[in-house]
């Protein structure tokens, strides 16, 4: 199983390039599902997330072809399940849902995996799709849902969830009537997801605010669309700057999509100027301490609160971070503290008090966002720091010890 490890204590410096968004190339890549004609999405990253992901399509004989830019057919779809080998280790995956509901009549889908970062139920998704006339049952660990035509519905979700704002609007594209989606999530990836929609004829308004108005209407056609930057993996560089006293131009992020992150880092002195295409991001002289509470978009987003925890650990002061979105979501914490880190968890807050220096240790990821805070911690500490399962990494980060190695930071990847 690889590792990454990395000596600490060198400033980055220099030019990063964003890749494509994986929370806007999954739903988007299951849009597909919902037309015969082909499709071609672009700026697609290459994770191990996308691969599981195109393997669950083509298991329903849907035709893939390429990388990067991906053309995807499923005009000769044979089959509508989700089988629970594939999806066991990526959540996203309950988003054929409804796609198969939509286009076929009938879906078979395992209940998901993914980060154990939380409960994460998909009971809006089930409720959703049986006001809109579907029958489903859970048998077996599997969802199964039957309709005829879906029926346009008011459709109330008790709390924000993107995954099922996701599934459901590409639902409701093809179902009968006009659906509307209260207490929708506002997510930058749902308003991506809606475009490439509306490329496919879909008639969708209001994504990107909390409510979502969908007009069904009888076939959807082909598209060409290209994916939008990660804007975590943008959060992520900016923090590296910060926490080891650098300078990065972060090129290919959308500087509106990262607003929450980009106020709380220049309360803790950081200097961050847009450019032409992108981000020109600078350390401050010190890091001063802040509060972050985690809130569905555009609140500061859950996918940053371990980065941003690992910058304050090396911060002036006494800083309180409280996740709102998931329950489980400070597993990291415990690594961070075998780097010499001075944290206390209190319910659903974290109080990390700033110690002068992290010193390297030998790690273990336990999930995607965590491996990269403990990425974060490691280049600012003294010594090596060895992070093992980063196979969590690989899920949400492209040539992740590539792109640090070229800011300067002495990393590699061990087998």
């Amino acid at each position: 199983m690889d590792k990454i490890v990395i000596s600490g204590g060198r400033p980055l410096h220099g030019d990063v390039q964003i890749s494509g968004a994986k929370n806007a190339a999954l739903p988007v890549l299951t849009a597909a599902l919902l037309t015969e004609e082909p499709c071609t999405f672009s700026n697609i990253p290459d994770l191990v997330d996308i691969k599981t992901a195109c393997k669950l399509l083509r298991n329903m004989g849907v035709e893939i072809e390429g990388a990067g830019t991906i053309k995807i057919s499923a005009e000769k779809m044979t089959n509508s399940v989700a089988p629970y080998d594939l999806v066991k280790t990526m959540r996203a995956s309950i988003l054929v849902l409804g796609p198969l509901v939509a286009r076929t009549g009938k879906a078979r889908v395992s209940l998901p995996g993914g980060c154990a970062i939380g409960a994460r139920p998909v009971n809006l998704h089930i409720k959703a799709l049986q006001d809109m006339g579907a029958t489903v049952d859970l048998q077996g660990g599997y969802i199964e849902a039957r309709a005829g035509r879906l029926k346009g519905a008011d459709i109330y979700f008790d709390l924000p969830t993107v995954t099922g704002t996701e599934n459901i609007m590409m639902a409701a594209t093809l179902a009968e009537g006009t659906t509307v989606l209260n207490n929708a999530a506002r997510e930058p990836e749902i308003v991506n997801l809606a475009e490439v929609l509306r490329g496919m004829g879909a008639k969708i308004n209001g994504a990107g605010t909390d409510v979502i108005t969908i007009t069904g209407v009888s076939r959807l056609s082909g598209t060409e669309a290209a994916i939008i930057p990660d804007r975590i993996e943008a959060g992520t560089f900016m923090i590296a700057a910060g926490i080891t006293g650098g300078e990065i131009n972060v090129l290919g992020c959308i500087p509106q999509h990262l607003e929450a992150l980009i106020n709380k880092l220049r309360d803790t002195g950081m200097k961050i100027q847009p450019m032409e295409g992108g981000l020109r991001v600078a350390a401050g002289s010190k890091i001063s301490s802040v509060d972050i509470k985690t809130l569905p978009h555009p609140g500061f987003p859950t996918d940053l609160q371990a980065q941003i925890m690992a910058y304050l650990c090396v911060a002036s002061g006494l800083s309180v971070i409280t996740e709102t979105v998931f329950e489980n979501r400070f597993m990291h914490v415990s690594e961070l503290m075998r780097m010499g880190a001075d944290i206390t968890i209190q319910g659903g807050s974290a109080v990390v008090r700033g110690v002068p220096a992290l010193n390297g240790a030998q790690t273990m990821a336990t999930d995607l966002r965590a491996s990269a805070s403990l990425i974060l911690a490691a280049l600012v500490a003294r010594g090596e720091t060895e992070i093992s399962r980063v196979y969590h990494i690989d899920r949400g980060y492209e040539n992740i010890e590539k792109k640090f190695s070229a800011l300067g930071a002495d990393i590699k990847r061990v087998k």
